[in-house]
């Protein structure tokens, strides 16, 4: 059976939305996904198609999403397809709308000293399929994030503020009803994703997601 994966990007053009979308359309076309990218919220009203994807990749930073719009997604994941993402494309998006940020896991809140030379992303849990024989990495020249994030989250990978202290958690796994999430909090732009690492920790995020 073929698997069907639904892009959605837009909003805040800073994050290079499309950009984005044009590293992982083709790639998972690559693995054997019919890949629809379309660049309007409107594609979580269709409950038919939405009902018969496998995953779904938002990349929509900032916005409004309507009652409909967002229910249609909501109900979606619930009932088993899958949802993968990154940065503010999944976690800094429809600012008011809390119950997204509840089937999400986390919401973006800052990034310390805007852009930083470089941090170290230490993974927490090799045992998982994700990230099994996955090395901690180094990120360069992007943000660090400050997240709100869910205390049921299955956490991946963190980063350190070394001037507080905190170990942020910046990828995790969770469940919506009966579908799988993957997040990854990189990706300030597509630029992120020349990180062999992260790259390769979203790609596997997507297919460990999907149904």
């Amino acid at each position: 059976m073929t698997k069907r994966a639904l892009i959605v990007w837009g909003g805040w053009a800073g994050h290079k939305p499309k950009e984005c979308a044009d590293i992982f359309a083709p790639w998972l076309q690559s693995q054997g996904y019919e890949v629809e990218v379309s660049n309007t919220l409107d594609s979580y009203l269709d409950t038919e198609k939405l009902s018969q994807l496998s995953l779904i990749v938002p990349i929509w930073t900032m916005g409004q999403i309507t009652k409909d719009q967002e229910k249609g997604l909501l109900d979606a994941v619930a009932s088993g397809v899958g949802i993968a993402g990154f940065h503010g494309g999944m976690c800094d998006s429809f600012r008011n709308n809390t119950q997204y940020q509840w089937m999400t896991g986390g919401q973006w809140v800052a990034h310390p000293g805007n852009i930083y030379p470089a941090y170290d992303v230490k993974i927490t849990n090799r045992e998982h399929p994700i990230m099994q024989g996955v090395s901690d990495f180094t990120l360069t020249n992007t943000e660090r994030y400050y997240l709100h994030t869910d205390p049921s989250n299955n956490v991946l990978a963190t980063i350190t503020f070394e001037e507080s202290g905190v170990v942020m958690p910046y990828v995790w796994t969770r469940t919506w009803g009966k579908g799988k999430v993957f997040y990854a909090a990189w990706g300030h732009t597509d630029k992120d994703f020349d990180n062999p690492m992260a790259r390769l920790i979203v790609q596997r995020g997507m297919l460990w997601a999907s149904r």
